[in-house]
């Protein structure tokens, strides 16, 4: 594994993460200037808090905007260059900690951020600086109860100039002492034009029909980022399908259960497609105060983590799942 400033990185071609748009390569964040305007003015004032916890829903920018601000803090006097660096992966001053892979063939990503991989950030933040230096971790979701521990170490006494930003889809299952040391950015979704505008940016290969663009936008709920996983997910495609029926029979739910099972369909279908149905269901108990749509919720989330964790049949899973929704329709 090729060494490139102060982190050992990948093989371009063995990460999934590195595509063409990848978050370190924008020139600018959308929708999201209101985060923007306060981490700014904090830095304005030349004191600003060493540690920020920016959370959101997953794919709505985050690492986007922390590595904007990265340029912006180690860009002073020569944005340009400061730009390449990161962009190249090999600013001295920036440590991106997050998920490895493993040693498998193909590789695959880690599940967790290791200790040692956070002690691999001590070993940076140790080194001697003129200037800042910033931290980026992608997710603090990923950190371990080791790796967090150690991380909190390093949060509640850092170098002076260094600043830690801290990214979270869910900061709730976070270390409460981890949270308590950071100031808050939170990112909204975005508006649904905004999320055309910067999908439609992307150099993607083939460009995606306006048909599936439409319903990748809509079911990613204001997170560019989950439009472009949903965009060519069997699961997404499956739930569009399901709710285009409205009420479906027994042999359309089939049909959506066996575009989840075949051999050539990822386990990671049958979790996109759950998740959307999950999301459906809530909002539709919400809409019409139904308990017993409330119910089907618990059990479907519950029965999505069985499957999941002892491997077992998805099509039987999903006909479960629709048959539960179905009866719970008409009880409420």
């Amino acid at each position: 594994m090729p060494q490139i400033g102060n982190t050992f990185v990948a093989d371009d071609q063995e990460d999934p993460r590195e595509v063409t748009w990848h978050p370190r390569f924008a020139n600018r964040v959308v929708g999201h200037e209101t985060a923007l305007a306060q981490f700014d003015k904090a830095f304005a004032s030349g004191r600003p808090h060493h540690a920020w916890l920016i959370h959101g829903g997953k794919g709505i920018g985050k690492a986007t905007l922390a590595y904007f601000l990265a340029k912006r803090v180690l860009g002073q006097g020569n944005t340009e260059q400061t730009s390449r660096w990161i962009e190249a992966k090999a600013h001295p001053d920036l440590f991106v900690l997050e998920r490895q892979l493993n040693d498998s063939k193909p590789r695959k990503l880690k599940a967790e951020i290791s200790v040692d991989d956070a002690r691999g950030l001590a070993n940076f933040l140790a080194r001697t600086s003129s200037g800042w230096r910033v931290v980026i971790v992608d997710a603090a979701d990923d950190l371990n109860t080791e790796s967090g521990n150690a991380i909190l170490k390093l949060v509640e006494e850092p170098p002076a100039k260094t600043l830690l930003l801290l990214l979270s889809h869910q900061p709730g299952r976070l270390l409460r002492t981890l949270k308590s040391r950071c100031l808050r950015l939170e990112l909204t979704p975005l508006k649904i034009k905004q999320t055309f505008s910067i999908i439609n940016s992307l150099p993607l290969e083939p460009k995606p029909t306006i048909e599936d663009l439409d319903r990748a936008v809509q079911q990613s709920n204001g997170c560019p980022g989950q439009t472009l996983a949903l965009l060519n997910s069997q699961g997404a495609k499956a739930f569009a399908q399901f709710i285009k029926l409205h009420n479906p029979k027994h042999s359309e739910q089939l049909g959506i259960a066996n575009a989840l099972s075949g051999r050539t369909v990822g386990p990671d279908e049958f979790l996109i497609f759950t998740a959307l149905l999950l999301d459906w269901i809530a909002a539709r108990a919400t809409e019409r105060a139904s308990a017993a749509l409330a119910k089907v919720h618990e059990q479907i989330s519950e029965a999505s983590r069985i499957v999941v964790g002892f491997n077992l049949d998805r099509k039987q899973a999903v006909m479960s799942q629709l048959k539960l929704v179905n009866d719970a329709l008409k009880a409420s």
